[in-house]
This record gives structure tokens, C-alpha cells and sequence, in this order.
């Protein structure tokens, strides 16, 4: 019962720390891994330590299928450049630089337990990202960089992770075999979520009952994690192919919006729900981590755990800048937001390079790292990455997350929304389409809806607030013309005129105004 009302206490606290940090104008992660450190500090709070397959399959899954499905494949494309930059190199400069400043603290250290270290620390966390980019207006190009980075860098980091610690149970891990295990586990990742995508999708279209619809994508969710698990996949690359592939094949196969507007509702309070535990149960792991320190060596801990630290955010800084720097020499060789070519700025190069915080993953992989050798042996340097973990988590929500509002002011980022131009544009084209569709039809109930239709392009065309669809008369004739509406907004999408986050909010649009005409269950 102790857990239980602890849960509940823990889950208020953090929703009064989210108002606040709203209020604020602070990302509520950083005050949330603030508000769980100094329940740590109190006499009668629990000390709970994270299980890592269960912190990862329960508080990162759900979280990065929630903010893939939402991503845009097509500017994924148009900045796959700079995100494989952040995702595979800045990740491997960021994991070498951490392995070399452990040895050269630490000269006992062996390579494959240094290497492991960096790479526990090296990627940025999606579920961080996502909550910190959500509540900070960012130029578009940088959100989605930042964005499509956290989709995918856990995945070579942890496939790191993992060869470095087989290498040090092991200790007969070889190049030769690590670059065919790599590719494996990627292809195989990557056909894995698309195949059960499709499976998953073609179910859940069919359930018209909401809670069974509900709970069938939940479980989907982490029964895929679980599966590419169980059979040596990246759960990252397979949770984001499946949810990619998943939101492409959604839109074909016909989803009632009586579903789709209520588990949308669901899943948005669950992820705010799991990403609060989990930020607050990251402020909480400080009493467990210090407590397996021996005294004598604290301080020399956390001198080695500060440095880990200060060099994950250097070396993310120094790859970015010179990435920057390079591709300015080198000439515009990315796509901008209208499709033409841009050139990295030293602006938004700094915007990138400082939100780098790290997050749930990190801390479990390092509670994932064994206890002990095969021989029996205790695992050599285990506490000390544990704390060199929760240092850099909770310095980078805390340091960096504080301080990215107050950098992008000074600054001054500013630059047109893309995304709602689109939604502009492609508003005003599927409400002629929908004008369309009812031409001909001379009665009163089409009288009004073209009246209220030729309102909204015409504020749209104004680059105004578009008129709410659910207002307009629900009939026979309003379902048509939504229908020849949502048919040109699909076009557009697949065509590529608009991105995912575009058509996403269409979508909700008119399944608002579906509902509102009475739509057929």
C-alpha cells in the first residue's frame, strides 16, 4: 500500500510541478528531475532503483511511438544530413571523448568498460527532447533536426552499449564480428516495425469499440518493444519504424474518428503521465547511486562524474560547431523549409548543440550494466558509472534545460512557421474540394455549408485563424464534402506539398467536423 500512496503522491506533485513550470515558462522535465532529487534527500522517501528493462519498456516506449507517429517522414528527408550528423557521428565523437577523459582519470580503466561509460552518456533522450521541444516555439528546422535525432540515437548508442559490455564479459569481441551484428540488428530492426505495423493496423482499424481499440494499441506497443527485445533487436529502430509505417498506412486504412479523437486524448495523457514518473523517478535515483559509494571515495566520484559531464556537453558542442562550420565552407548542400537549399547557421548550430539532455535511457542502460563477471567477480567501475550517469541526466535537464529558453531569446531565432502556411494552403484547397462535391445541390443545408466553407478559404487565403469545422450544420451534405475534403488533404500529403504535422492537424479538424455532422459509427 506504501507504493501505492507514494505513486499517487509523486503523480500529484508532479502535476502541480508541471503547472508551475507552464506558468513559469521552464520545461517542466527539469523541474521535475529537480522536484524527485529532493524527494530523495527527504528521511522517509523510498528508496526505489530503476529496473532497466522494465524503465525502458515502460517509460521510452510508449513516449517514442507517440513522437515518431507524429514525425514527418518527408523533412526527415530533408534533413537526414544533419540528423545522422547528431544520431551516429555526434554520438560516436560523444562516447570517444567520454571513453578517453575516463581513461585518462582513471589509466586501470579497461577500454571496452571506458567505451561503454560513453556511450551510456552519449545520446540525448527522446522522451527529454520531445517534452522540452513541445513547450519552447523553435524555428521548425531545428525542432524537427532535434526531433528526428532523438528518434534514432538511442539505437546506435545502446547497440554500442551493448558491444562494449560483451567485450568486457566477454572479452574476445572482435571488429570483424561486430560490423555484421550491426547491420543485422539494424535491417532486421527496421523490417521487424514495418512488417508488424502493418499486421497491427490492419486490427486496429477494424475494433470500433474505443476502450478495446485503446487498449489493443497499448499493448501493441509494448508488445513490440518486448519482442524486438527477446529476439536481439533495437527496441528504439523497431518502436520508430513501426510507428512511421504505422501513421503512412493509418490514413488508408479507415479509422472512424469516433476511435481515433478519444485514444489520441488517451495517449496524450498517458505519455504526460509516464513522462512525469520518469523524470521525477530520475531526481529520486540519487539516494540509491550515493548510497552504494563508499564514503572515502565520494568525493573523488563525483569530481570524475562532473568532468564525465562537462565533456558530454563539450564534445556534443564541438561536433555540432564544426559540422556548422564545414557545411557553411562547403556550400548549401541541406534543403531549407520551402525545399530549396539552406546552409547551417551558427545560431541555430548553438541552439542544437545545447539541447542535448539525456534522459531515462541513459540511466538504465547503466542500471543494466551486470553486477558481476562470469568468474564471479564484481563488475569493475559499476557505482562509479551509475553516478557518472545520474550526473550527466540530471546536469543536462537541469543545466541545459533551464537555460534554452533564456539562450534562444538572446539569440533572437526567429524565422515564419512553415507548418501553418501549410495548413493554410492546404485547408483552402480541401474545402474547395469539398465545395465540389456538393455543386449542384441547391438546398438550404447546402446553401449554408457553402456559405461557411467559402468563409473559411477566404480566411485562410487571409492568413487569418481558420474558422472551426465543428460548427458548421451536421447532414448528409456536410459528410460528403468533409469526405472530398479529407480525400485532397490525403493527396497532398502523399504528394509531399505538406508535411506530417500539417496533415495531422487537418486531420483533427475534420474529424471534429465529422462528428459534429454525426458521423456513422
Amino acid at each position: 500500500m506504501d507504493v501505492f500512496e507514494w505513486v499517487i503522491g509523486l503523480m500529484f506533485g508532479a502535476a502541480l510541478l508541471s503547472m508551475l513550470a507552464r506558468r513559469i515558462g521552464l520545461p517542466y522535465p527539469s523541474l521535475l528531475a529537480v522536484g524527485g532529487a529532493a524527494v530523495a534527500l527527504l528521511p522517509m522517501s523510498p528508496t526505489w532503483t530503476l529496473d532497466p528493462q522494465l524503465a525502458l519498456t515502460l517509460f521510452v516506449a510508449p513516449v517514442l511511438l507517440d513522437a515518431a507517429y507524429d514525425f514527418s517522414l518527408r523533412d526527415l528527408k530533408r534533413n537526414w544530413v544533419p540528423v545522422a550528423g547528431l544520431a551516429v557521428a555526434a554520438v560516436g565523437v560523444t562516447t570517444a571523448a567520454v571513453a578517453l577523459v575516463a581513461r585518462w582519470l582513471i589509466p586501470d580503466m579497461p577500454w571496452s568498460i571506458a567505451v561503454a561509460l560513453g556511450a551510456i552518456v552519449a545520446p540525448p533522450d527522446a522522451a527529454a527532447a520531445t517534452a522540452v521541444m513541445r513547450q519552447i516555439k523553435l524555428p521548425h528546422r531545428i525542432r524537427t533536426i532535434l526531433e528526428g535525432e532523438s528518434l534514432v540515437n538511442d539505437a546506435s548508442a545502446l547497440l554500442v552499449y551493448r558491444l562494449a559490455i560483451g567485450a568486457a564479459v566477454a572479452g574476445n569481441l572482435t571488429i570483424a564480428g561486430i560490423v555484421p551484428t550491426a547491420i543485422a540488428v539494424i535491417v532486421g530492426s527496421i523490417a521487424v516495425g514495418i512488417l508488424l505495423s502493418r499486421l497491427l493496423i490492419r486490427l486496429i482499424a477494424s475494433i470500433r469499440d474505443v476502450p478495446i481499440a485503446i487498449i489493443v494499441q497499448f499493448v501493441g506497443t509494448f508488445g513490440v518493444w518486448i519482442l524486438a527485445d527477446r529476439v536481439g533487436l533495437s527496441g528504439v529502430l523497431t518502436i520508430v519504424a513501426f510507428a512511421i509505417a504505422g501513421a503512412r498506412s493509418s490514413t488508408r486504412l479507415s479509422t472512424p474518428p469516433q476511435v481515433r479523437i478519444p485514444t489520441n486524448a488517451v495517449w496524450a495523457a498517458v505519455t504526460f503521465v509516464l513522462n512525469a514518473l520518469a523524470f521525477v523517478l530520475i531526481g529520486m535515483q540519487l539516494r540509491p547511486i550515493l548510497g552504494r559509494l563508499e564514503t572515502s571515495n565520494l568525493s573523488n566520484a563525483i569530481f570524475i562524474a562532473v568532468v564525465v559531464l562537462l565533456t558530454a556537453i563539450v564534445a556534443r558542442i564541438c561536433w555540432v560547431m564544426a559540422y556548422s562550420t564545414v557545411f557553411r565552407v562547403a556550400g548549401p548542400t541541406e534543403i531549407g523549409e520551402d525545399g530549396g537549399p539552406a546552409r547551417p547557421s551558427y545560431t541555430g548550430g548553438l541552439v542544437i548543440s545545447w539541447a542535448g539532455m539525456r534522459g531515462i535511457v541513459t540511466l538504465a542502460a547503466a542500471f543494466a550494466v551486470p553486477n558481476t563477471l562470469p568468474d564471479g567477480s564484481p563488475f569493475p567501475y559499476r557505482d562509479l558509472i551509475l553516478l557518472c550517469a545520474f550526473a550527466v541526466v540530471f546536469g543536462t535537464l537541469v543545466m541545459q534545460g533551464l537555460t534554452l529558453r533564456p539562450l534562444i531569446a538572446l539569440l533572437r531565432l526567429d524565422a515564419p512557421d512553415p507548418v501553418a502556411v501549410e495548413i493554410r494552403r492546404a485547408r483552402a484547397e480541401a474545402l474547395k474540394a469539398g465545395l465540389a462535391a456538393i455543386d449542384g445541390d441547391e438546398s438550404d443545408e447546402a446553401r449554408l455549408l457553402r456559405e461557411e466553407f467559402t468563409a473559411a478559404i477566404e480566411t485562410s487565403a487571409n492568413e487569418q485563424a481558420a474558422a472551426d469545422l465543428d460548427e458548421l450544420p451536421g447532414n448528409d451534405i456536410r459528410r460528403a464534402a468533409l469526405a472530398a475534403a479529407r480525400r485532397r488533404a490525403n493527396e497532398l500529403w502523399h504528394s509531399g506539398e505538406i508535411g506530417d504535422e500539417a496533415y495531422r492537424a487537418l486531420e483533427s479538424e475534420f474529424d471534429w467536423g465529422e462528428l459534429s455532422a454525426g458521423a456513422d459509427a
